[in-house]
C-alpha cells in the first residue's frame, strides 16, 4: 500500500475538504433550474412528454443509487465522483445540441439527458462524502466533519441563488434585449443557461480530478461490522435487514411514507414551476429571483421544524404539513394573476420541513449499524414515489391537453389537491391501528439529545 507522510496526509484531507465543498456548489447550482420546464417546452416538447422526462430522470437515480454505494465501498470514491462528474459534462452537451421542435430527436436526446442526470446524482451520492470522511478519519480528525457540511450548506445555498437569478436572466430575450439595447429573439438566449452550465460542468469535472483517495477508508462503526460485509452475500443481506426493519417499525414506515406523499406531489408542482409563473402572467426575468427566494425559504423554516419535532408527534407535525401542502395547492389551482405566486411560498416551506423530520425521525429512531441503508432506501422511496406520480400526471396531461403546453398544466392542476386528498386518506387508513403506538414512540424519539 502507498504511504504518505503525516503531513501529506494532512495536505491531502484538506485539498479534499476544499475541492468537495466546490463539487458540491457547482454539481448542483444549476443555471436552468428557474426555466426548467418552460426550457424544454419551448424546445419543443409537449407537457407530456416532459413529465414522462422526469420520470425517466427518477427511475434512473433508483437504479443507480444502491448499486453505486457497493461499487464505491468496493473500488473507491473517486471513480465513481468523477463518473458523475463526467456524466454531467455529458448530460450538458446533449441539451447543447438537441434539435428544437426535432420531434422524436428532440424527445430521445432529452431522455438521454435526464437518464445521464440521474445516474450523475445516484454515482455522486455519498460517495463524495464518504471520500472526504475517510481524509479526515486517516488523521484522526472526524470531529471536523460537522464543520465540512456547515461550508457546504452556507456555499452551495449561495451558488443556488446566484444561479437562480442568473439562469432567469439570461434566458429572458426581452429583459436582455432591455438592458443591452440590443434585439435578442428567444431562439437565442433559449439555451444561455445551458451554455452556463457546461462551463460549470467542466469546472465540476476538473474539481473532481483533484480529489485523492485516501489511503484507508475508516468507518465509525468498522469493529461491529462482521467480515461477511465483504464478501459477495454481505450487501445483500444487509439491505434485506434494513428493509425488515423499515417494514416492521411503525414510526420508520410512517415517517418515510408519509415524507413520500407530500414530498413527491410538491416536487411534481416545482419541476412545473416556470410553466405555472407563464401562466399567470409572470415575466420570465423573475423566475430565477422568485426560485432564490423560495431556496432561501429552509433557513427560516429550520428553526421552525426544530421546534415543532421537539414538541409534537410524527402525526400531529405531518398532519400540519399535510394541511398547508393543501393549501397551497388549492390556491394554485386558481391560477390568480400575478399574485398566485404567494401560493408557493407555503409549498416551499412544507418541502423544506418535510425534509428536516423525515431526516431527523429516522436517524433517532435507527440503530447507527444500518442508518445509511435505511436513508438509502427513504431515498429511493421519495424518487420512485416523484416519478410514479410524474407518470400519473403524464396521464392527466394528455387526457386534459389544450392548444398549448401552458394551458394544458393549468387544466390538471386542480386534480394535484385532490390526488394529494385521496393519497392522504389512504396513509391516515392504513396507521389508524397504530396512531398511539406511533404517539407513543414519537415522545420517546422527541426527547432523545
Amino acid at each position: 500500500m502507498r504511504t504518505q507522510s503525516p503531513a501529506a496526509d494532512a495536505d491531502t484531507a484538506d485539498r479534499n475538504w476544499r475541492r468537495f465543498v466546490w463539487f458540491r456548489v457547482l454539481f448542483n447550482a444549476r443555471f436552468y433550474y428557474p426555466v426548467l420546464a418552460v426550457f424544454f417546452l419551448d424546445l419543443g416538447l409537449s407537457a407530456t412528454q416532459y413529465t414522462l422526462l422526469n420520470f425517466a430522470w427518477a427511475l434512473a437515480i433508483v437504479a443507480v443509487d444502491l448499486p453505486a454505494g457497493v461499487l464505491a465501498d468496493r473500488i473507491g470514491r473517486r471513480p465513481l465522483v468523477l463518473a458523475a462528474a463526467a456524466s454531467m459534462v455529458l448530460e450538458m452537451v446533449l441539451l447543447c445540441l438537441a434539435p428544437r421542435h426535432g420531434g422524436m430527436t428532440l424527445f430521445l436526446c432529452c431522455l438521454a439527458n435526464r437518464i445521464l442526470s440521474g445516474a450523475a446524482e445516484g454515482m455522486a451520492s455519498g460517495a463524495d462524502e464518504a471520500l472526504v470522511f475517510d481524509s479526515l478519519a486517516e488523521r484522526g480528525r472526524e470531529k471536523e466533519w460537522p464543520q465540512v457540511l456547515d461550508q457546504v450548506i452556507r456555499w452551495q445555498s449561495l451558488g443556488f441563488v446566484v444561479a437562480m437569478l442568473v439562469g432567469g436572466v439570461v434566458y429572458d430575450a426581452s429583459f436582455l434585449s432591455r438592458v443591452f439595447g440590443w434585439h435578442f429573439e428567444q431562439a437565442t438566449t433559449l439555451r444561455f443557461p445551458i451554455y452556463l452550465n457546461l462551463l460549470s460542468a467542466l469546472a465540476t469535472l476538473l474539481v473532481a480530478f483533484g480529489l485523492r483517495e485516501p489511503n484507508q477508508r475508516k468507518s465509525a462503526a468498522a469493529s461491529a461490522v462482521p467480515e461477511t460485509a465483504h464478501n459477495a452475500t454481505g450487501p445483500l443481506a444487509h439491505l434485506l435487514t434494513a428493509g425488515r426493519w423499515i417494514a416492521h417499525t411503525p414510526l420508520a414506515l410512517f415517517v418515510i411514507l408519509a415524507g413520500v406523499t407530500l414530498d413527491c406531489i410538491v416536487r411534481l408542482f416545482m419541476t412545473f414551476s416556470s410553466s405555472y409563473f407563464r401562466l399567470i402572467h409572470l415575466p420570465a426575468a423573475s423566475y430565477g429571483l422568485i426560485g432564490a427566494a423560495l431556496g432561501g425559504l429552509g433557513l427560516a423554516v429550520s428553526p421552525l421544524a426544530r421546534r415543532m419535532v421537539s414538541r409534537g408527534s410524527p402525526v400531529g407535525n405531518f398532519a400540519w404539513l399535510a394541511a398547508v401542502t393543501l393549501a397551497g395547492l388549492l390556491g394554485i389551482a386558481t391560477r390568480w394573476t400575478g399574485w398566485g405566486v404567494l401560493f408557493t411560498v407555503p409549498l416551499g416551506m412544507a418541502m423544506s420541513a418535510v425534509g428536516y423530520m423525515v431526516s431527523y425521525y429516522l436517524n433517532a429512531a435507527v440503530d447507527s449499524r444500518q442508518r445509511a441503508t435505511v436513508l438509502s432506501f427513504k431515498g429511493m422511496a421519495f424518487n420512485l414515489g416523484y416519478g410514479l406520480v410524474s407518470l400519473a400526471f403524464a396521464g392527466a396531461l394528455r387526457a386534459l391537453r389544450g392548444n398549448t403546453p401552458e394551458e394544458s398544466f393549468g387544466r390538471t392542476l386542480p386534480w394535484l389537491p385532490v390526488w394529494l386528498g385521496f393519497t392522504l386518506a389512504l396513509l391516515a387508513i392504513g396507521f389508524w391501528r397504530t396512531r398511539a403506538v406511533l404517539t407513543v414512540r414519537a415522545r420517546s424519539v422527541a426527547q432523545r439529545p
